[in-house]
């Protein structure tokens, strides 16, 4: 009985022993990419920065947020963003290049205690190279956490726009597979979702060069477009008659 007790003793310690030198299980990681917060550098930066002052004066009313799509406002899209957004109060929080991870980590960093915007215009997605479903998550998180930091704020979420050159093309279906998962994320109400990519395409789907020069970006007829489809539905959650 006494060798017994000293052998399971003997088992008792070395397994003690063990668990003790064996190295930790490496915390579990984010696998989704779309849903990080992340940074990027250079003129980035500087654009964010930008950003970051116009928010601080207090008095926007109408937040635009995306990619280069929503950036081009300020290019191709001067003159009818001076048209519908001048006298709004209009914020630009578009940068170039971004996917769903950046525009978190801007609105995460841009300082929107400091406003209470009547509502923002969402379209972004088209620049992230992750499942549908993924992106899709992506987007939910941005919408999660606009309703933490601005409760009051009606949105309007736009499906991605097309790209390509008709119905063919890989990003073009990618992007229609997460403009399926994305209305489920609106109420109607508070936050509202909008496809007008059939105004920018001819009937057989093929999207021209007239409309968007490179099948991404539009020129300024495709910001007329833009403007022109979501206007009365915008009027709406920002109150005016």
């Amino acid at each position: 009985m006494k060798k017994i007790t000293i052998f399971a003793t003997l088992a008792l310690m070395a397994l003690v022993t063990f668990q003790s030198y064996a190295p930790a299980a490496p915390a579990k990681k984010d696998t989704n990419p779309a849903v990080t917060p992340s940074p990027r550098s250079g003129g980035w930066m500087k654009r964010h920065e930008s950003q970051k002052e116009q928010i601080a004066k207090g008095d926007a009313k109408l937040l635009m947020i995306g990619d280069s799509i929503t950036h081009g406002w300020e290019g191709s899209g001067k003159k009818t963003w001076e048209k519908y957004y001048g006298k709004r109060n209009a914020v630009n929080l578009g940068i170039g290049g971004d996917r769903t991870q950046h525009v978190l980590w801007r609105l995460q960093n841009v300082g929107l205690e400091k406003v209470k915007p009547t509502a923002a215009v969402i379209m972004i997605g088209t620049n992230n190279r992750d499942q549908p479903e993924q992106t899709a998550e992506g987007i939910k998180a941005i919408l999660d956490l606009l309703k933490e930091k601005q409760p009051q704020m009606k949105v309007l979420l736009l499906a991605i726009f097309p790209r390509g050159g008709d119905n063919n093309d890989k990003l073009r279906q990618t992007n229609e597979k997460i403009n399926k998962i994305i209305p489920s994320y609106c109420d109607g109400k508070q936050v509202v979702f909008l496809n007008i990519n059939e105004k920018f395409l001819e009937k057989d789907g093929t999207l021209t060069r007239e409309v968007m020069p490179d099948l991404l970006h539009p020129r300024e007829k495709g910001y007329g477009i833009w403007a022109e489809a979501i206007e009365e539905p915008l009027k709406k959650l920002l109150g005016e008659k």
